[in-house]
């Protein structure tokens, strides 16, 4: 099944994988930040995505910009309903102010499959689950 991804703004860059064995795609800003030490910022990335059956979406952060510059990516998980703009909260634990701009490469999107179970409440005395 195919990863389905709609443009929201014209100069949205779509997902890419740097190499044919790579296991994230790099997900690009839209628009300009200065991210403050010890500051975050929510990075617009212009698309939306539509995930294959059974898979999440997670962020994870490109290995270059958090060895040398102490960015570091939150708010993780899209779940599979998730339709609207992806968007990346970057973090900046270095000591420089940083700086994007529109086009830069700021996360990695891995995808994931997962499985959900019903949840039962466990009523008997026992502290054993079984």
């Amino acid at each position: 099944m195919p990863l389905k991804v709609k443009k929201l703004v014209s100069h949205a860059i779509i997902p890419k994988r740097t190499s044919n064995v790579s296991a994230g795609y790099d997900l690009y800003s839209t628009e300009g930040y200065v991210i403050l030490p010890g500051h975050r910022a929510i990075v617009s990335t212009g698309i939306s995505l539509i995930l294959p059956e059974g898979v999440y979406g997670r962020f994870a952060p490109l290995t270059g910009l958090s060895i040398k510059n102490g960015l570091q990516t939150g708010a993780d998980v899209i779940d599979p309903d998730y339709t609207k703009e992806i968007k990346v909260v970057l973090f900046n634990s270095g000591t420089n102010h940083f700086h994007i701009q529109p086009g830069y490469r700021i996360a990695q999107l891995i995808l994931e499959r997962f499985e959900t179970h019903d949840v039962v409440e466990e009523t008997s005395d026992s502290n054993d689950l079984e």
